[in-house]
């Protein structure tokens, strides 16, 4: 049998008094998620080892059934095998940031969700005034790379962990920390009056202050998805994080127009695509970026959007397969937080067997879920079949 995971990035909340003391996929309209748990079975996915930190790219390899703890080294270098960018065995690929810093607080993890040709407009700018060894990559809006050749390794918080607070007790600690910093308050003069900056100062857009470089890492090695499972492999999302991650699992990465991995990704196309690369393939795994985005921006109105527009597109796939079909988070983005946390996700998987769940929420799958609460590595087995369901 052929599988599908939908998985909404950071889709799972908390109760809010907003909502009535419901979650946002409690009090989303999600008829077809709805119908696939109470035609499916329910359970608790732990995503997040613990000791370690509850991003995307950590509970992501352990939805797929890869030990964190073993194959992880960083979001930087999985986002540049994205790419294609070679770093070298002696260099780190940090994931770095276009972010607001205002009167040393940071404003905004994403200066305004940059986009269009602005961000590689500063860089270019930026790249002639670093020194020898250090060059950032442009990416997708905000999310950018910086390549740090001889680097040894440091740690800073994730820009969207510290919004509105003081960025002093969270810039980079450990080796690279001198070079990094020296980039970083490159960037600040660079941007201070770009002609970019001006320009969506006066369109009403926040400006690019500066870069936060994160997460980085030497390059990792992963066991083949194929020889893991025995099945092959399709991965669709707008996100490099993931498509990096597929890449060094030896996945088909399936590119979908009108994929932005924002909150105008183009739902319905995910999901043409999916069932498409099912013809060809045994196993697709659509990503789904646009819940985590609202999350972080505590828009409890987007986030719900988010969650029902998925919904169609579950309904789609339901309607047109006959495929097992995950469906889960890969970790909380609470509204009231703005962050992630590692506190398990509610998952469905329809074509293993029925339980008492009723309907799709957190509350439900913790208490009626008939696989219990289960470890990450445990997901993929039991949606491709190959291990009983835990009783």
């Amino acid at each position: 049998m052929k599988a599908i995971v939908i998985l909404g990035d950071g889709m799972a909340d908390e109760p809010l008094e907003e909502l009535g003391g419901k979650t946002p996929i409690e009090y989303a309209n999600t008829p077809y998620m709805d119908w696939a748990a109470s035609n499916g079975a329910c359970g608790m996915l732990k995503t997040v080892p613990d000791g370690m930190v509850p991003g995307s790219d950590v509970a992501n390899l352990s939805v797929l059934g890869y030990d964190p703890r073993e194959c992880y080294t960083g979001r930087g270098p999985l986002e540049a095998v994205s790419r294609g960018i070679d770093f070298g065995e002696d260099a780190i690929a940090y994931r770095c940031n276009l972010v607001t810093i205002e009167d040393g607080v940071m404003a905004d993890f994403s200066a305004g969700h940059i986009t269009g040709d602005d961000g590689p407009r500063l860089i270019e700018s930026l790249n002639k005034a670093l020194p020898e060894g250090i060059r950032v990559y442009p990416g997708v809006s905000y999310r950018n790379l910086l390549i740090l050749q001889g680097g040894k390794g440091s740690e800073s918080a994730p820009p969207h962990d510290i919004v509105g607070q003081e960025i002093d007790p969270h810039v980079p600690k450990g080796p690279d920390r001198e070079i990094l910093l020296e980039a970083m308050n490159i960037a600040a003069e660079v941007f201070k009056d770009h002609p970019v900056n001006r320009e969506r100062i006066a369109r009403g857009e926040k400006p690019a202050t500066g870069i936060w470089p994160w997460s980085g890492g030497k390059k990792p090695s992963m066991e083949p998805f194929k020889e893991k499972y025995g099945v092959s492999g399709g991965m669709i999302s707008a996100v490099d994080l993931l498509n990096g991650i597929a890449t060094l699992a030896g996945m088909e990465i399936i590119t979908v127009p009108g994929a932005t991995g924002f909150l105008d990704t183009d739902y319905m196309a995910k999901a043409k695509y999916a069932l498409e690369g099912l013809k060809r393939l045994d196993f697709i795994y659509m990503h789904v970026e646009a819940p985590d985005e609202a999350g972080h921006m505590g828009s409890i109105e987007e986030k719900v959007k988010a969650i029902e527009r998925l919904d169609e597109a579950v309904g789609m796939i339901l309607e047109s397969t006959d495929a097992a079909i995950g469906i889960l988070p890969d970790h909380p983005t609470p509204i009231r937080l703005k962050t992630h946390t590692s506190n398990p996700v509610p998952f469905i998987i329809v074509g293993r067997g029925r339980d008492r769940t009723t309907c799709y929420s957190e509350k439900e799958a913790a208490e009626n879920g008939g696989f219990g609460l289960i470890e990450g590595d445990m997901f993929m087995k039991l949606l491709l079949g190959q291990t009983e369901k835990k009783e």
